[in-house]
């Protein structure tokens, strides 16, 4: 009687544990399913206000955009500053989820790379020393321009100067690009206005003018950037749509360029 006592207090005990075992099984499951995981964005942090590092963290436009895009998305993310060209083979070979770095959506860039809906819109500018003759783009012709590499303001100063011209000057950083016009290796330099604009705002002791040309230089428009084919662009685009819905776009832009965004212009793509 005792060990059949024994052998029943032992069967229920290990029915119990497996049980328990199951459910605790279908829970843990469950929760790893509909848990989404953590995605690394890659940057390139040398294009303030977008992207800057200060004391080795990342900061700027994109950086808070790019935080409050993820959380709508319902996606936690790992920001890493990887350079300009590092960026584009990361997304390529897909060792980076995504990326976003003031990237231009543009026809030869889409046939590798897949963009989210716009959520900026720019231009390039021209930036150049006080009593400079430069007063527009065609200006440019026979002078020395400088450029960031792969960038369009590369692509605009080459439909004028030409694609091998010697008087193109192409730089790592925009921020390179203006030390040799300071030293007077450049008469120009062609960027985004938003970045020659806060150089401008932030150095007034240096004297530099900002040119527009909206004529030779058309609006251009940022968008996230991901390996060809990803599945997470559909989730970020509804994300772009709902936080400019909702009025976080607004705050986000407000707080770092101290005006009111434009959101109709982000139709026009």
């Amino acid at each position: 009687m005792k060990a059949l006592k024994l052998l029943s207090i032992v069967m229920v005990f290990s029915l119990m544990v497996i049980l328990s075992a199951c459910g605790t099984s279908k829970t843990n499951g469950s929760e790893n399913n509909s848990e989404k995981k953590t995605l690394k964005v890659v940057s390139n942090a040398e294009y303030a206000p977008f992207e800057y590092l200060d004391k080795g963290k990342i900061k700027g436009f994109d950086i808070d955009l790019m935080e409050a895009i993820a959380k709508e998305a319902g996606y936690k993310i790992k920001i890493e500053h990887v350079g300009w060209d590092p960026l584009f083979v990361e997304i390529k070979g897909k060792t980076a989820d995504l990326g976003i770095s003031a990237i231009t959506i543009n026809e030869e860039r889409q046939q590798t790379y897949d963009f989210s809906t716009p959520y900026f819109v720019s231009t390039n500018e021209i930036l150049v020393p006080k009593g400079s003759n430069i007063k527009n783009a065609m200006d440019l012709k026979n002078k020395v321009v400088g450029v960031q590499n792969g960038t369009t303001g590369q692509e605009v100063v080459e439909a004028i100067l030409g694609k091998n011209s010697s008087n193109l000057k192409k730089f790592d950083s925009t921020n390179l690009a203006i030390m040799e016009m300071k030293g007077g290796g450049a008469s120009a330099v062609v960027a985004d206005n938003t970045v020659v604009e806060e150089y401008v705002k932030n150095n007034p002791q240096e004297n530099m003018v900002l040119i527009k040309d909206e004529v030779n230089f058309e609006k251009e428009f940022y968008g996230l950037m991901f390996p060809k084919g990803s599945k997470l662009k559909a989730d970020f685009d509804k994300a772009i749509t709902k936080v400019i819905e909702n009025g976080t776009y607004a705050k986000i832009y407000k707080q770092w360029f101290k005006v009111d965004p434009d959101l109709n212009l982000l139709t026009e793509k």
